[in-house]
């Protein structure tokens, strides 16, 4: 439901259901959604790994290009520490208690993360193609890891908010977005708008490291400043700001797509998977 959510909502310079890219389209990411699913489904007797592998594995049996990738990278630890209540057993329906301790088991997931789990990672990442990763020292993603995947996580942390996730016990995700589309949703905002709006949020507040890796630091810098200067202008709650928002939109789209904030539409995903989580208490 959350890639499905987010990949609809019009979000300048990503693929949504008004725009296409010439080698994505809205229909690649509906697929990926529903592949994902038995991975997800079956995280509580996954490791992480297992569930970045098979959730990577069953996307490629539907599409033939990197479509979620940053996404189930995010995804995975964060759903392995919700399918699981405070006495270790496997959760038919959250209780009251359990999204208050969510960090806390999320955490705990990190921190028990393996160098098998850096294996499976690796070879998902590696088996998309996935570019402009550039080159490390350690730990190189072109090789087969001898640290564990947090570790992993925390040598590209500077130049990847995913990995920075990890390393910070997602802290993008639970004290911007989270709070971003709960403000979102109260002003009135409907569910596709509040995303909008969120997904501005955290760009404007967090550069996306994907055009960073793309076309450089500045340029990502830029494109966040242009993020603020949209939400100034009231973002998705005024008429103004939605004019903003397509213009924003038209700033990002060329025929390279290097400025299309894609690092950024994967930490909203994780958000409105955190927010539709947590109405499951209600």
């Amino acid at each position: 439901m959350a890639c499905l959510l987010e990949a609809s909502a019009p979000k300048p310079g990503n693929v949504n259901r008004l725009h296409d890219f010439s080698d994505l389209h809205f229909e690649d990411l509906l697929l990926s959604a529903v592949a994902i699913g038995p991975a997800m489904e079956n995280a509580f007797k996954y490791s992480v790994g297992q569930i970045i592998s098979r959730a990577i594995q069953d996307t490629q049996l539907l599409v033939n290009t990197n479509t979620n990738l940053g996404i189930v990278l995010l995804l995975a630890p964060l759903v392995k520490a919700c399918s699981f209540g405070p006495g270790g057993y496997r959760i038919s329906k959250p209780e009251q208690d359990n999204f208050a301790n969510i960090r806390e088991k999320l955490t705990a997931t990190l921190v028990g993360l393996t160098v098998e789990d850096a294996r499976l990672a690796y070879a998902a990442i590696r088996s998309v193609h996935a570019g402009g990763l550039g080159k490390v020292t350690q730990a190189d993603i072109r090789e087969e890891p001898s640290i564990t995947l947090l570790k992993a996580m925390a040598l590209v942390q500077e130049n990847d908010s995913i990995a920075s996730e990890y390393v910070s016990r997602y802290t993008i995700t639970f004290e911007i977005g989270f709070p971003a589309l709960r403000e979102a949703l109260r002003t009135g905002n409907d569910l596709s708008s509040a995303i909008v709006q969120t997904y501005l949020e955290i760009l404007s507040r967090v550069p996306d490291t994907l055009i960073a890796r793309k076309i450089g630091k500045e340029k990502a810098i830029q494109v966040s400043q242009w993020a603020k200067d949209v939400l100034e202008k009231g973002g998705t709650l005024t008429p103004e700001g939605w004019k903003a928002i397509a213009e924003l939109d038209g700033e990002l789209r060329d025929a390279n797509h290097a400025c299309n904030p894609g690092t950024t539409a994967d930490l909203t995903t994780a958000t409105v998977f955190l927010y539709l989580y947590s109405k499951l208490f209600r």
